[in-house]
């Protein structure tokens, strides 16, 4: 096979010109390519409004190794290289026999695909989740949305496929992975309902729309495979063995009947999401290793999504996706701001998850088709600022901000035009900018009520003017970025788990025998991808340990 990069072609081009293009980088004749494979795409905007696909595409032809030499040759072998693909292989499983089923808390998307994997290769696990099954959830949500009653265990934060499942489905991820475990997330996504083009777009996304229906048939596979899945089930309690400090059980209630009951394990696999709360609570009464991490607070900012598209891409006139940004700043005393969770033609939603406080997230779905792009403009904070060194203190740190939230808001949205923001924390008055004909009419796009407040005061002063200080940073890069009409809501406080359960760099397992802690909960993951493929990392380690049921 040959691997072919750098090929560019206008953002207009057909599929015809991009074969054209390959026959013209090989050299060859038309029907000397059997076949092709788009592995990569990106958008080149450096000249806009002259706009640019970039691909790389894996390539089957005649005479390979030919065509290489003669490339070489010629001097126009730049871009083109032999490729042997090297798919991801689960690994061969162990000897060791299992007493019992495994047990996988947490069906976020580190849980669901780690019992993917385990259902998959024989080892039958068990699958534990405290909220609702996606449909159920989304009717729930959707309820909430519309009438602010909140269910405490079947929300945007708990329910089956984790967080994510209302966000904007990003799949992109910065992990390094040599062994190929993020592209097999991507594949399975495919294999159950994802659009094929996930496979090689730049910053894939897959959209809440779609990511339900993948969960759904990811579910039906488990069960197919022998798995087992309990929902509406919380565990309440960690059973040790009594000399070794071993995992020897769980505890769970069953929510709807209110029944407790113990099944026995030896392999638990720890998959809670970022706002598992209570189960952080009671696995720190149980004294499981943990520590409190940094993580990031703030607001969603909302613009016009033809502010962005304008900035992005200039005057082009093609048909092009909702532009997305990331934008980042270091600030003078070292704390940095930066862009989270960008949901291009998105909503702003009430991601709250406990009566009497209020967290919001991104949603888009898969078409981006709303006229507000928004993105959490968030600080971060470290264990320095929870004033405590208790590993639960960024817990308590998020709950603060977030029962601020909603009595600023009176349990709805806090909302502020970025103006008024401005001149509470500054004392000074926000002056226009030349992006006006953007803000004619801007309103939110949000799920949920909301109520106009000040979001200043939710805030430590020192984050509120952090937050001023980035806005203003970010507006020389996207002109009309902090504009006084730009809207802001608050507050985003779950960016990742404020808690990590410690874990053997090696092995994966706490201290405790059989106890994996596994996906972003945990504070191993940030995102769907990550945390999907830290949930297969989790399943290969049980997988080489033991052998399966069947």
């Amino acid at each position: 096979m040959l691997r072919i990069s750098q090929l560019k072609l206008p953002v207009t081009h057909t599929e015809e010109d991009l074969k054209k293009k390959i026959v013209h980088t090989l050299m060859c004749r038309t029907e000397a390519v059997q076949s092709y494979e788009i592995i990569k795409q990106s958008l080149d905007a450096r000249k806009k409004p002259e706009l640019f696909y970039v691909y790389t595409v894996d390539v089957k032809a005649d005479n390979e190794k030919q065509l290489l030499k003669m490339l070489t040759r010629k001097k126009r072998a730049g871009n083109v290289q032999l490729h042997e693909a090297m798919p991801y292989v689960f690994p061969a499983g162990g000897n060791e026999k299992l007493k019992s089923r495994p047990v996988v808390v947490g069906c976020g998307p580190a849980g669901l695909f780690c019992a993917y994997f385990l259902a998959e290769y024989g080892y039958q696990p068990v699958l534990l989740e405290q909220g609702a099954p996606v449909e159920e959830r989304q009717k729930d949500v959707e309820e909430f949305w519309k009438t602010g009653v909140l269910k405490p265990d079947s929300n945007v934060q708990f329910g089956e496929g984790g967080a994510g499942t209302f966000s904007d489905g990003k799949l992109n991820t910065l992990i390094k992975d040599p062994v190929g475990r993020n592209r097999k997330v991507l594949e399975i996504f495919v294999e159950n309902g994802a659009p094929k083009d996930i496979l090689y777009v730049n910053k894939p996304h897959i959209g809440t729309d779609i990511l339900r229906t993948v969960i759904r048939n990811m579910r039906e596979k488990i069960l197919v495979w022998g798995g087992e899945i309990h929902f509406h089930t919380q565990m309440t309690e960690v059973l040790f063995t009594e000399n070794t400090r071993r995992i020897r059980g769980i505890v769970y209630e069953d929510l709807l009947k209110k029944e407790k009951e113990e099944i026995q394990t030896e392999t638990l696999v720890l998959a809670p999401g970022h706002s598992a709360r209570e189960t952080f609570a009671m696995l720190f009464g149980k004294k499981v290793p943990m520590e409190a991490k940094s993580f990031a607070v703030g607001v969603r900012a909302e613009h016009p999504q033809e502010l962005i598209n304008h900035s992005q891409y200039g005057d082009a006139k093609a048909s092009l996706p909702a532009a997305a940004y990331k934008l980042t700043a270091k600030l003078p005393d070292g704390r940095g701001v930066y862009s989270f969770c960008m949901c291009p033609g998105g909503y702003v939603v009430n991601a709250s998850s406990e009566e009497g406080y209020l967290a919001v997230n991104g949603m888009s779905y898969h078409a981006r088709d709303s006229h507000n792009a928004n993105s959490a403009i968030v600080v971060t904070v470290t264990p320095d600022d929870f004033e405590s060194d208790h590993p639960l203190a960024g817990i308590a740190f998020q709950r603060e901000l977030e029962k601020a939230a909603y009595k600023a808001g009176k349990g709805k949205i806090p909302v502020q035009r970025y103006g008024d923001f401005y001149r509470s924390v500054t004392g000074k008055e926000k002056e226009k900018t030349e992006a006006e004909v953007w803000y004619q009419g801007h309103e939110p796009c949000m799920k949920g009520a909301y109520e106009e407040t000040d979001l200043a005061g939710i805030f430590p002063a020192k984050i509120s003017s952090a937050l001023v200080d980035g806005m203003e940073d970010f507006n020389k890069k996207i002109r009309g970025f902090s504009h006084p009409l730009s809207i802001l809501s608050g507050v985003e406080s779950r960016t990742s788990s404020p808690v990590r359960i410690v874990r053997d760099n090696h092995s994966l397992e706490s201290v405790i025998g059989g106890l994996y802690p596994c996906g972003e909960g945990a504070g191993y993951a940030g995102g769907i991808t990550s945390a999907a493929a830290d949930g297969i990392k989790i399943a290969e380690k049980i997988r080489q340990k033991y052998a399966p049921f069947l």
